[in-house]
C-alpha cells in the first residue's frame, strides 16, 4: 500500500507500483471504440501510461494535453492515457480538444487494472479512482519508469518520462 495525498490528507492505494526491470502486467481496458485491449495490441512499442482520476478535472486533462503533444514527435511509443471514466466520456474529451495522438482507456469495469498496479485509491473522495502515476514500459514491456504523483493535484514529471525512454 501507498500513502498520497489529496489536499494534503492521506489517501491510500491497493499497492505499490511495479519494480524497474519487472515484466508489466498484462492488462484489458476499453477502448473509445468499446473494444478492449491488452498488452498485446501493443507488442513492440515503447508504452507510456499515463494513469490519471478522471480527464474531467484540471490536471488529469492537462496531462493528456501535455502527452498528446509529445506523443506524435516519439518513436514506436505509443502513449495511453487510462483512467476509470467510461469511454464515452474520453471519446467526448479527445474529440472538443482535437487530441488524435494518445490512445485512451478505460478501466471502468472491475478496475483491475487499478489493484493489478497497486494504483485504485481505497479512501477520501477519490475512492475507487486511479492514483495519478506515470509507468513507462520497454518494447519488450519491462517497466523502466515509475512515478506515483504524491500529490493527486499536482502534475507528472513529463520530462523525466519521456527521458525514461
Amino acid at each position: 500500500m501507498a500513502t498520497i495525498t489529496l489536499g494534503g490528507n492521506p489517501v491510500y492505494t491497493t499497492g505499490t507500483l511495479p519494480e524497474i526491470n519487472s515484466k508489466a502486467i498484462d492488462f484489458k481496458l476499453v477502448a473509445t471504440d468499446l473494444s478492449t485491449k491488452t498488452m498485446k495490441d501493443f507488442e513492440g512499442y515503447k508504452l507510456i501510461l499515463n494513469i490519471f482520476p478522471s480527464v474531467n478535472t484540471g490536471v488529469c486533462s492537462n496531462s493528456v494535453r501535455a502527452f498528446n503533444k509529445k506523443a506524435s514527435e516519439l518513436e514506436n511509443t505509443k502513449v495511453l492515457c487510462i483512467s476509470r471514466d467510461l469511454p464515452f466520456t474520453h471519446e467526448q474529451f479527445c474529440g472538443a480538444e482535437g487530441l488524435n495522438d494518445v490512445v485512451m482507456l478505460s478501466d471502468f469495469k472491475e478496475a483491475a487494472f487499478g489493484k493489478d498496479y497497486g494504483l485504485l485509491m481505497t479512501n477520501g473522495i477519490f475512492d475507487g479512482l486511479l492514483s495519478r502515476c506515470v509507468i513507462v514500459l520497454d518494447k519488450d514491456g519491462l517497466v523502466k519508469y515509475t512515478e506515483q504523483v504524491p500529490e493527486i493535484g499536482q502534475e507528472p514529471n513529463y520530462e523525466a518520462a519521456l527521458n525514461a525512454l
